[in-house]
């Protein structure tokens, strides 16, 4: 498997939370290569790994499909189009951003930015309601074109840093896609000590809802969100980040099952595959908040891909992590 080429197929793909389907029917095709009856349901792209044996337990593997994004508010007589932001996006990067209007078909514009002679000593941080995009169309081009409701996205294309290291947007979480992918390559031809269901679910940075719906449907024992974390960069608390290249991060928290987290600490620590731990004091605000409390609730834990610069369109990853983030998961599950 060509985990950087998957990497960067996925997240050059557009699929902002609530219209992933471009992403999802891409992802779809990865998954049917090791679960034939994957399927998309309500937004989530779901599948069966292996034959089902009903003396086991049910495990799923969970990484959200969605990226933060905009949404086309209205526009204006003079051609501009207002926007508002999909999940949690740093007003701070906006000006100058080169974007792309997902409409009848893809339009690609900037935000517009005012020259810093024009600011206050250029420290102003724009408002989403200050925000607009710049195509070069008319309002009347524009009306035949986008509609108000219509996805936005950062027009972003992936690269190679030095090393194994690789930049592009919303690596949060289609890594955690890839990991999966990776993992299901490596438990071909074995044995697992579980069934396993993989879902790629939809919605998640507008509160995990995808994983809400998934995981009612699927109602596993055991649950694992395969996400993305805080690497340290300079400046940052280092208490409070992992490192790249240092493999995944293992959550611990009093919302998690410690009986899992130990279980992947003891799975790392006997196959020499390197990990984190990551501490979190309550909610992990990840998708395991939902399968934690699903119906009778299941055991669940993170495992986390460091990542820099989180919901931005420069996301840094070392694709190493991505490797030992699979190789851990395919050792938990193998009989």
């Amino acid at each position: 498997m060509n985990i950087k080429g998957t990497l960067f197929k996925l997240s050059e793909t557009s699929g902002a939370s609530g219209d992933e389907t471009n992403v999802s029917e891409l992802a779809l095709g990865m998954l049917k290569q090791y679960c034939p009856d994957a399927r998309i349901t309500n937004g989530n792209v779901i599948g069966n790994f292996g034959k089902f044996k009903e003396e086991l337990p049910l495990l799923v593997l969970d990484a959200h499909i969605d990226q933060i994004g905009m949404i086309v508010t209205y526009i204006t007589d003079d051609g501009f189009v207002k926007i508002g932001n999909i999940g949690g996006i740093d007003r701070r990067l906006l000006p100058a951003q080169p974007v792309v209007i997902h409409g009848k078909k893809d339009v690609k514009g900037v935000i517009c930015s005012v020259p810093p002679h024009l600011t206050s000593n250029g420290k102003e941080v724009l408002s989403f309601d200050d925000t607009a995009i710049d195509t070069g169309m008319t309002k009347s081009e524009l009306d035949e074109i986008i509609s108000l409701g219509d996805t936005i996205t950062f027009d972003v294309k992936c690269h190679e840093l030095l090393n194994s290291r690789v930049t592009g947007g919303a690596f949060d979480d289609r890594s955690g896609i890839v990991s999966i992918l990776y993992a299901l390559e490596c438990l071909k031809d074995k044995k697992t000590a579980y069934n396993v269901t993989v879902i790629f679910s939809s919605q998640e940075e507008l509160g995990e809802r995808g994983a809400k719906i998934g995981a009612f449907e699927i109602n596993p024992d055991i649950a694992l969100a395969v996400d993305v974390s805080f690497a340290y960069a300079q400046g940052e608390d280092e208490n409070k980040c992992g490192y790249l290249g240092k493999g995944a991060m293992i959550g611990v928290s009093p919302s998690l099952s410690r009986k899992i987290s130990d279980k992947l600490i003891n799975t790392a620590k006997e196959n020499n595959i390197p990990y984190q731990i990551e501490v979190m004091n309550g909610l992990t605000s990840t998708n395991a908040d939902r399968y934690a409390v699903n119906r009778e609730g299941a055991e669940v834990c993170t495992v986390s891909i460091p990542l820099r610069n989180m919901h931005t369109p420069v996301e840094v990853i070392d694709l190493k992590d991505v490797e030992l983030t699979g190789k851990l998961i395919a050792e938990f599950i193998t009989e």
